[in-house]
């Protein structure tokens, strides 16, 4: 379980960066060459390849070479993983609000009966 929250800290961290959200985005359509990433950011391709190596440590992307053309694409399960732990706070917050809604309501409905 420790390992998991390590990955998932390192995926977070990934994504804090929005260069790097914004190749994850590029990536969720499909496949890219690192020219082709890099063409609408505003930084040098050597900066570019930082930024794919953060997401590749975290398993966010995986590339692969063929001839001189690195070719990266998403790694669905890491971004599933991310997906799934806010998914678990959205229902504990929704709860929370929820509760405290009922609360509320209640609290309003014995003032007003006061």
């Amino acid at each position: 379980m420790i390992n998991q929250g390590a990955d998932l800290d390192r995926a977070f961290h990934a994504l804090a960066d929005p260069s790097r959200r914004l190749i994850v985005e590029r990536l969720a359509r499909g496949p890219a060459s690192v020219s082709e990433l890099a063409r609408p950011l505003t930084m040098s391709l050597p900066a570019v390849m930082q930024h794919l190596q953060v997401l590749e440590a975290c398993s966010l992307v995986a590339s692969e070479k063929a001839g001189r053309v690195r070719t990266c694409r998403i790694e669905p399960e890491m971004l599933r993983r991310v997906e799934q732990w806010v998914a678990r706070q959205r229902t504990t917050w929704e709860r929370r609000l929820d509760r405290l809604g009922d609360y509320l309501a209640e609290d309003q409905q014995e003032g007003i009966q006061r």
